[in-house]
């Protein structure tokens, strides 16, 4: 009878040990042991449970147990909107504790391509982050908004500059401008400044040449040699007649700028009013930019784009020159119909 009573109680006390290995085994593995295998990505919007942030990890392919997940993500837990990004380093109870305390990785915001209309940068923005279009829409044109930074609609994109951005997903609308005028204001630097004043302007209106320059043309070489037509111009108080600037009066519809277009009566109309226009007509490049601080030097007062529609462009020091050049072109567009 003892002999049975003695087997029983190590039986029991091997089977305890047994459940208090595995148990042992389950915390350590938790709490230590990577349970993920390679790198994911994961957003958590605001409307999301703990199950189907769950799911959503399984459905990648990168959890190794799936039990050691869900024994450390309750199903009651409170998660933070964010992005997330997980890797092989990471245990469950990591990830765990990563999605309820918010511990987010910053996405990439990249400006880039063509910025003409607040709208577009607005729909750049919300596709990227968190924030809805509509919310960035408001926030950047309205003149109340922008005035903490000294600036209006108008100057919208003077506060801009085109580039990848490291910033968190959640962030919002006036996080992001904080983020985006920051990174303008170091962009800035003196060297860049005196490179402005050096041309005759300040920086906001170096941005406003620079996106004449880019509504010219997307062939880098020619930006430097475009700018100092228009800053020749400028110098000897001719109008800057660019073309960009009339069709920013037309919202960017007209395919060909026509001479009724040119009579149109707005301070964005070149062709009618001396000088520069009141603001950028649209987000430009750094290349542009650049462009526009460092010039090209030589005494072109016109050009026209090439005939042969290779991107690059004519210039010349007279108007009987660039007559010529522009016939050259106006026929290559009516031979392809552009009328």
């Amino acid at each position: 009878m003892k002999k049975t009573v003695i087997w029983v109680c190590a039986a029991l006390a091997a089977l305890l040990l047994l459940l208090g290995g595995i148990q042992g085994y389950r915390f350590l593995y938790d709490r230590r042991a990577s349970n993920f295998k390679g790198a994911a990505e994961l957003y958590v919007y605001p409307w999301m449970e703990p199950g189907e942030v769950l799911d959503t990890l399984l459905a990648k392919g990168c959890v190794r147990k799936e039990k050691s997940l869900r024994r450390v993500l309750s199903p009651h837990a409170v998660l933070q909107t964010g992005h997330y990004r997980i890797d092989s380093t990471c245990s469950s109870m990591y990830v765990a504790r990563m999605l309820q305390k918010g511990w987010q990785t910053p996405v990439n915001l990249t400006l880039s391509g063509s910025i003409k209309r607040p709208g577009a940068l607005a729909r750049k923005i919300g596709t990227q982050m968190l924030v809805d279009s509509a919310a960035v829409a408001a926030f950047i044109g309205s003149d109340d908004s922008l005035r903490v930074y000294g600036a209006d609609t108008k100057q919208l994109f003077t506060l801009v500059i085109p580039d990848t951005y490291q910033i968190l997903w959640t962030a919002s609308v006036r996080e992001i401008m904080d983020r985006l005028v920051q990174e303008k204001d170091k962009w800035w630097t003196t060297e860049r400044v005196a490179a402005a004043r050096a041309q005759g302007l300040s920086p906001r209106e170096a941005v406003t040449l620079a996106s004449i320059v880019d509504g010219e043309t997307r062939y880098e070489p020619e930006m430097p040699r475009i700018a100092a037509v228009y800053l020749n111009r400028i110098r000897i108080g001719m109008r800057l007649q660019a073309d960009p600037t009339v069709a920013y009066c037309f919202d960017y519809q007209p395919r060909r700028i026509l001479n009724s277009h040119l009579q149109v009566d707005s301070p964005y109309n070149t062709y009618k009013y001396a000088g520069l226009p009141p603001g950028p007509i649209s987000c430009p490049p750094k290349a542009c930019l650049e462009a526009v601080l460092h010039p090209d030097v030589n005494n072109y007062l016109y050009f026209c784009a090439d005939p042969s529609f290779n991107g690059s462009h004519r210039f010349a020091e007279s108007y009987a020159q660039h007559l010529l050049n522009a016939r050259a072109f106006q026929k290559a567009l009516n031979e392809r119909g552009t009328k």
